[in-house]
């Protein structure tokens, strides 16, 4: 009995045990529409098959924590070290560097009638100035004539963006419906950064405008009252400098850290 006890103990213990770090992929993308852990993340092991996700559309989108809460289910630590907010996983046949054949990459005929055909719809009430989470979008399908002409043909291009007005639960994503949303309004203290040569000078000052990721500002030092031209890069936060093209250029990246 002090046996069985004994190795029911060590069986009980052994999952936290044998967790181990993965490490996320580069370019995490599936094959057939059921993400697992393994086309997310290298060193997975016997885990790798786990579906933790259905893709409907060209990706899908994570929030980082839920990735991690969905990985430690599996016995797997993931320690986020560039602190994503989200992982977004895309069709292996649409992901850079995939080779598309002829027929796909010609221009969309156009629909018979009565034909259907998927699109992002907004998966609930959005009010004027709402962000948009990974969650507030979904696939749908809906007759032809309703899809909104150059609409989104990926979630993770209206994820983080705001609305511009209140939008409702079923309405086909539009690109006239969101945009960047502003992390400094006029008059807010903003700390800009300065990097050269691996060296990092901080200044606080005052924005004279409002600005969105990636949106040029106008920073008045508070000490020398002298104006710095930066690019917003969050809330209360900007750059100067040679790599205030950068974040100029990159804004999309900066916006889903």
């Amino acid at each position: 009995m002090r046996t069985l006890t004994l190795i029911a103990a060590l069986v009980l213990t052994a999952g936290p045990a044998l967790a181990g770090p993965v490490t996320l992929r580069a370019n995490p993308v599936d094959e057939d529409g059921r993400v697992t852990l393994g086309d997310i993340f290298e060193g997975t092991g016997a885990a790798s098959g786990v579906v933790v996700a259905s893709r409907a559309g060209p990706s899908v989108v994570f929030e980082a924590g839920q990735l991690q809460a969905l990985a430690a289910r599996s016995g797997l630590q993931w320690s986020n070290p560039q602190n994503l907010r989200r992982v977004v996983v895309r069709n292996a046949a649409l992901a850079p560097g995939a080779v598309v054949p002829a027929a796909a990459s010609a221009a969309r005929p156009a629909a018979p009638a009565g034909a259907t055909m998927s699109v992002l719809t907004y998966a609930r009430n959005l009010a004027a100035g709402d962000v948009v989470q990974p969650e507030d979008v979904v696939w749908t399908d809906v007759q032809a004539h309703l899809a909104a002409g150059g609409g989104p043909s990926d979630a993770e291009q209206v994820i983080g963006l705001s609305a511009r007005r209140a939008l409702r639960a079923g309405a086909v994503v539009g690109a006239r419906d969101l945009a960047a949303p502003q992390v400094i309004a006029r008059n807010d203290t903003v700390e800009v950064a300065f990097v050269a040569g691996g060296v990092t000078l901080t200044v606080t000052g005052r924005a004279m405008r409002n600005a969105a990721v990636g949106e040029p500002v106008t920073i008045t030092n508070l000490t020398s009252g002298r104006q710095i031209e930066a690019v917003a890069t969050g809330p209360g936060q900007a750059v100067a400098g040679p790599q205030a093209q950068v974040a100029r250029a990159n804004a999309a990246q900066y916006a889903l850290r």
